[in-house]
């Protein structure tokens, strides 16, 4: 633990885990003799919430929807998540770190996870694309800024 009666920046991984997985094969067995090279949706998620004083949960989820036609041929939802211990920061910078940094530690683990389901549910791997966190972020804030201009 950090000495929190100075005011030094302290941001550590305090635990990297999985927090949540699921395979869904709703139409096999018939399904897997489909010839026809399927339709993959990935949508990325990203949460985070305090667990205590310096401490945050972030979380990056996943979820790989494959379809033949209307029919789906697997669902994967993966949630990797981590514990940060993150003091001492101005809160702009915390959201910086919170938004960006942390996301970026964790989804490489979530990309592993996720191909390596694939692999053992039988189907070759998906390999999710390498993500802009800083990029996403601005563009949330910007969203945020812009909505917030509206009200």
């Amino acid at each position: 633990m950090a000495d929190e009666s100075n005011n030094t920046p302290v941001f550590q991984i305090q635990r990297m885990y999985l927090k949540d997985l699921s395979l869904e094969q709703p139409n096999a067995p018939q399904i897997l003799l489909e010839q026809t090279q399927p339709q993959v949706d990935i949508n990325l998620a990203l949460a985070a919430e305090p667990v205590s004083e310096g401490f945050f949960e972030v979380s990056v989820t996943a979820t790989v929807t494959t379809k033949v036609g209307d029919k789906t041929l697997f669902l994967i939802e993966a949630k990797q998540a981590g514990i940060f211990e993150i003091r001492n920061l101005p809160q702009e910078q915390l959201e910086g770190i919170i938004g960006i940094v942390c996301p970026q530690m964790i989804y490489p683990y979530l990309r592993a996870v996720v191909s390596d389901v694939c692999t053992r549910a039988g189907f070759p791997p998906v390999i999710l694309s390498e993500v802009n966190f800083q990029a996403m972020f601005e563009a949330q804030q910007a969203q945020r800024e812009a909505q917030g201009a509206v009200n």
